[in-house]
C-alpha cells in the first residue's frame, strides 16, 4: 500500500512540475548597451519588450558619459552619469506600459529608447 501511495505521489508531483504548479516564475534581466559596438550614440537595442517584474541592465559601452532618464518616471530614472566602460546599473519594471527614455547628454543626437512592459 505505501509503495502504491509513493507512486501516486510521484505522479502527482511530476504532473504539477509539467504544469508549472508550485514553481515560481523567474524574472529575466535584459541588457541594454549605452553606446553601440560600432561607436554610435545610441542604446543597443533601442527597443526592448519585457514582462512585469523583469529588469533592464544598462551598461556603459562606448562614448560615455551616459545615463538613462525615463520620461515621467523619476523613480525609474538613473540621472547619474556613467563614465567608465562597463559601469552599469539595473532597474526593475513592475507596471505594464510603454516607457520612453533617453540619455541626457546625447538626447539631441538621438540617443533614445523604449521599454515595453507586458
Amino acid at each position: 500500500m505505501s509503495r502504491l501511495l509513493g507512486i501516486c505521489l510521484a505522479a502527482v508531483l511530476g504532473l504539477a512540475g509539467l504544469l508549472g504548479w508550485g514553481s515560481a516564475a523567474t524574472a529575466a534581466t535584459v541588457e541594454v548597451k549605452m553606446g553601440t559596438d560600432g561607436g554610435l550614440l545610441a542604446f543597443e537595442p533601442s527597443t526592448v519588450t519585457i514582462s512585469a517584474g523583469d529588469t533592464v541592465k544598462f551598461v556603459n559601452n562606448k562614448l560615455g558619459p551616459h545615463n538613462a532618464v525615463v520620461e515621467g518616471h523619476d523613480e525609474l530614472s538613473h540621472t547619474d552619469l556613467a563614465f567608465a566602460p562597463g559601469e552599469s546599473w539595473e532597474q526593475t519594471f513592475t507596471e505594464p506600459g510603454s516607457y520612453g527614455y533617453y540619455c541626457e547628454p546625447h538626447r539631441g543626437a538621438g540617443m533614445v529608447g523604449t521599454i515595453t512592459v507586458e
